[in-house]
């Protein structure tokens, strides 16, 4: 059976994401470069903000494609979470509300990638 390992997503600047990415999640990356920026969690998944610029092959997509979901252990967590990154300046697309798989907001980041953080039921 095969295993994600790696979530990629194209930005513009990945050193300014990778600043952006650092304080949000509250980690340092394991690698950082002009074109590539790379964070690995304790679970072994990986996330790498590479260069839209320099991805071979080229990139036709643009930010919001796809979403990062992160779950929380509940509303206050939830609710405190929303609270923050709106105070961050962070866009928010969806309030927190309540949805068929849980409670829930989104936010986007600064290339338009959707970031989900949900409590689900």
């Amino acid at each position: 059976m095969l295993q994600p390992t790696y979530t990629l997503l194209y930005v513009d600047d990945p050193e300014a994401s990778g600043r952006f990415y650092a304080a949000l999640l509250g980690l340092t990356p394991v690698e950082a470069g002009p074109t590539f920026v790379l964070f690995a969690f304790e679970g072994g998944l990986k996330l790498g903000l590479w260069s839209r610029h320099t991805v071979v092959p080229a990139a036709t997509v643009a930010g919001g494609g796809t979403e990062i979901a992160v779950t929380v252990a509940d509303d206050a967590a939830l609710e405190t979470t929303h609270a923050e990154w709106a105070s961050r300046g962070l866009p928010i697309l969806q309030a927190p509300t309540d949805m068929d798989f849980g409670r829930t907001f989104v936010a986007l980041d600064p290339n338009g990638h959707r970031l989900r953080v949900f409590r689900p039921h």
